[in-house]
């Protein structure tokens, strides 16, 4: 944990040393701010809750998220820092990791700083608070996913923009990988592969932690995917460096 923590907070840190980092959290912000109040009709509902703001969640990580990950491998194999990186006594599971863990954390960062949105709800009525803490794990949760397969995009190429729409594709296969549009149109095949498709849906197990029903194979999915994208990312690299 020791070399994953160094990673860390060196990658942590670099995000914070350019004006990218701020950039990022104030365009989040503005988003989920006009998508919030404007476009969900926040007002408009008279409910005290925060569903108009987390139903936007899955479509700004689409396209957000890419943008933090591009950078997590493209970069450092164009700037030719890759290679310096895997002469350090540290091996690959815990570079993977420790670039993760840091992605990730500023993706929380940012998302904490929504609080505003949280104080103006119990300021308005008297929402169920359990819900809302449920739901904004479960955001976090699904940013982690969306990071870690743009992880493995960004180690597949040292060009940032590539990995940026890779990322997107990917994500957004993920994204509607249960809705109506896509089971409509795999409706002839046998069922198994039909609710398997949908399984891997992150709507699906982000729509059921958002309305307060905290399964823990909603959760688990999360982890799975986080744990299985970052393996790919070990791979890919591994044999990027074998080559």
């Amino acid at each position: 944990m020791g070399k994953i923590n160094i990673i860390l907070r060196r990658e942590l840190s670099s995000y914070f040393a350019t004006p990218l980092a701020y950039v990022f959290i104030v365009i989040f912000l503005m988003l989920t701010s006009v998508f919030t109040f404007y476009l969900g009709n926040f007002f408009e509902r008279r409910q005290a809750d925060l569903l108009p703001f987390f139903d936007f969640h899955p479509w700004l990580y689409l396209f957000l998220i890419p943008a933090i990950a591009m950078r997590l491998w493209a970069e450092e194999r164009k700037s030719g820092t890759l290679e310096l990186l895997l002469t350090l006594p540290i091996n690959l599971r815990d570079a993977v990791i420790g670039k993760f863990l840091a992605a990730w954390m500023f993706t929380g960062i940012a998302l904490l700083l929504t609080f505003p949105v949280w104080i103006t709800v119990n300021y308005l009525g008297d929402p169920d608070n359990g819900i809302i803490v449920g739901s904004y794990l479960g955001s976090w949760l699904m940013a982690g996913s969306f990071l870690a397969i743009g992880s493995c995009m960004s180690a597949v190429t040292n060009n940032q923009v590539i990995a940026f729409i890779l990322t997107v594709v990917v994500c957004f296969l993920f994204v509607v990988a249960g809705s109506p549009m896509v089971l409509d149109f795999a409706h002839k095949l046998p069922q198994t592969i039909v609710d398997t498709i949908a399984s891997f849906s992150f709507l699906t197990h982000f729509n059921s932690i958002k309305k307060g029903v905290l399964d823990i194979r909603d959760l688990m999915f999360f982890f799975i995917m986080i744990a299985a994208w970052l393996m790919a990312t070990a791979v890919v690299i591994d044999m990027k460096k074998a080559n």
